[in-house]
């Protein structure tokens, strides 16, 4: 079966640093898929590279079996590439309700070539906004929400794109025990028609929800299997695991 993500030979270098360095990584569509690796480790330029956000040094990324390396980002968007940052990228000035509707506008202006309807927009954005349990944040801006309901209103603002493959980055940062634990519900529930894949420092959230774990260490994948196989992986307990860092 034709993998819905594959990165062959993927560099990246900044000066004499290998961020990422000859990654091989193949995604299957419906996956839930799990990237953990110390600090350094080159995870977030891997997901970078991978939505467009830069360019790598050499090697492909292919998207439903297209060639998207010299795809921009806002192309990769068009094709179902979704992808929340690790730092918050919300509007601050504006209502939870304007930033997804921001998101939502962009997905059927891209689809349909026309602007939405009242209705449609409304219903685009509050469909993301009760996914995300911010539904009654609608009308409240931003940037006076707590951190971790600015994490969850980025999620909402990804799910309104209503990707093809959705990719989280620190997802879980800042967010409370209960909060965490509908975040898996809701990772679980997205995963019914999208892929997701996750970076996550948070383990105990990385072995519910992932399929399979890839490890990366120094730029390249130092691992990859089964949660159960990865705990177990001397290797890993030594890079990562063992060390307590959380990359």
């Amino acid at each position: 079966m034709t993998p819905l993500l594959a990165t062959r030979e993927l560099r990246r270098s900044f000066g004499g640093l290998r961020a990422v360095d000859g990654v091989d990584f193949s995604l299957a569509a419906g996956e839930i898929r799990a990237i953990i690796g110390p600090n350094g480790a080159g995870k977030t330029t891997f997901v970078s590279l991978i939505c467009g956000r830069i360019e790598p040094s050499s090697g492909s990324v292919v998207f439903d079996g297209e060639d998207i390396t010299t795809l921009p980002a806002h192309r990769r968007v068009r094709r179902g590439i979704a992808y929340t940052f690790q730092v918050t990228s919300i509007f601050s000035h504006l209502t939870a309700f304007d930033n997804v509707a921001l998101a939502v506008e962009r997905r059927l202006l891209d689809r349909r070539g026309e602007r939405p309807g009242a209705k449609a927009l409304r219903a685009g954005v509050m469909e993301a906004l009760e996914r995300t349990g911010l539904a009654g944040r609608a009308g409240h801006v931003a940037g006076n929400l707590s951190y971790g309901h600015q994490r969850l209103l980025e999620v909402a603002m990804g799910l309104a794109l209503r990707p093809r493959l959705l990719i989280l980055d620190e997802p879980t940062q800042g967010l409370s025990d209960g909060e965490i634990d509908n975040f898996i519900g809701l990772v679980r529930e997205i995963a019914r028609d999208a892929t997701v894949l996750l970076i996550e420092h948070n383990m105990p959230v990385v072995m519910a929800l992932a399929g399979c774990i890839t490890v990366l260490n120094a730029g390249r994948v130092l691992a990859e299997g089964t949660p159960e196989a990865i705990r177990a992986d001397v290797a890993v307990q030594e890079a990562y695991l063992g060390t307590g860092a959380h990359g």
